[in-house]
């Protein structure tokens, strides 16, 4: 049998769940455990999570073990993580993700890297904070997926549509260092086997350069659905697309993403996308399908959440304007989510400001 392979998910949500069942393969001796947040009792209490799948059925996804924190996972000083995949929400304006691994860091470094870190996240720029604080020792495989999966409930997933998650080596954007890329190219070949090897057929691997084509390719469509969902007041993807005005819209922020991927990525004017890449019009045609489909960024504002504002916006935005590219659309989008959060954060505070005041007055009475 082959020898053990450990996968640590940091991120026990719809889509660390979803990838981490189908790798989960005790009879191949893959193992996967979980790092939870507010899910870790759900999950905890009956030892695994409920999956409700389109592409594989129903079944119930029982990890090897299951974490509360990220140091709960590294205090278990007998187990060597081979993989520790993050699949949390990017949200660079809250908190530096990457310093939560830290306490990871110092049971797993070895003289080869020892380990090997798999970003699953929305956004482009997610990677570069990892890079800066471990240094180039560290081997990282940047992903993006297409999977359509939501937590209905805590320690339940229902996966709605699709299973393609595209991977491969990150350096520095570039993909200039050959020994790197080799080293990469190796890492991704064996993650892709193994998420093979769970059924996603369409698991991908590209070069560092394609990796970040395709970020830029998805987050033509981040940027366009997910804020344009807030602001109309929660429409869902397919009546989106199917309003003659709002797919106008639509459209729009997409070409304009495209302009500024080509700006960023040192592209001829109308080189993107590639070909082989969805158009904007084709992206819409297949929206129009998903019916009762909506972006993870309406949920995270209905809740209450921070929205992934920076990585799907902020930093587009940020690296088209370092090379000469202006995205009004996507400017006038992020202005007003970022004002509309704010307000937001700031009526929550001052309510919990004035009910704790409150009883503070009447336990003095």
């Amino acid at each position: 049998m082959a020898e053990r392979t450990r996968i640590l998910i940091v991120g026990a949500g719809a889509i660390g769940c979803f990838y981490g069942s189908r790798l989960h393969n005790p009879g191949q001796n893959v193992f996967v455990s979980l790092v939870c947040r507010s899910n870790f009792k759900a999950i905890s209490s009956v030892k695994g999570v409920q999956m409700m799948t389109h592409s594989f059925g129903d079944y119930f996804f029982e990890p090897e073990f299951v974490y509360p924190s990220i140091d709960a996972a590294a205090s278990d000083k007998d187990i060597k993580w081979n993989y520790v995949v993050v699949a949390t929400k990017a949200l660079p304006d809250v908190s530096d993700d990457s310093g939560q691994l830290e306490s990871l860091r110092k049971g797993l470094e070895t003289e080869d890297g020892g380990w090997c870190l798999v970003l699953v996240q929305n956004g482009v720029g997610v990677e570069e904070p990892y890079r800066r604080r471990f240094g180039e020792g560290l081997k990282i495989l940047t992903a993006v997926t297409v999977a359509n999966a939501e937590q209905i409930q805590n320690g339940v997933v229902k996966q709605n549509r699709w299973t393609r998650i595209s991977l491969g080596p990150y350096t520095d954007g570039l993909g200039d260092d050959l020994s790197a890329i080799q080293a990469g190219k190796q890492l991704t070949s064996n993650f892709v086997r193994l998420l093979k090897q769970g059924g996603i057929k369409d698991a991908e691997e590209h070069t560092e350069r394609e990796m970040q084509t395709l970020r830029w390719h998805k987050i033509a469509i981040n940027a366009a659905m997910n804020p344009s969902a807030v602001l109309s007041s929660g429409a869902p993807n397919a009546d989106m697309a199917s309003d003659p005005e709002l797919r106008v819209h639509l459209r729009e922020c997409m070409l304009e993403v495209f302009r500024a991927a080509e700006a960023v990525l040192g592209l001829k004017r109308g080189a993107f996308p590639p070909k082989g890449m969805a158009t904007p019009e084709a992206i819409l045609k297949s929206t129009e399908r998903n019916t009762g489909g909506r972006p993870s960024m309406l949920g995270d504002w209905e809740r209450g959440s921070r929205m992934e504002l920076e990585v799907i916006l902020g930093n587009p935005i940020r690296a088209a304007k370092a090379k000469g590219a202006d995205m009004p659309r996507l400017q006038a989008m992020y202005a007003l989510l970022k004002m509309a959060q704010k307000r937001r954060d700031d009526a929550s505070s001052t309510k919990t400001q004035l009910t704790s005041g409150g009883r503070d007055s009447s336990a003095k009475l």
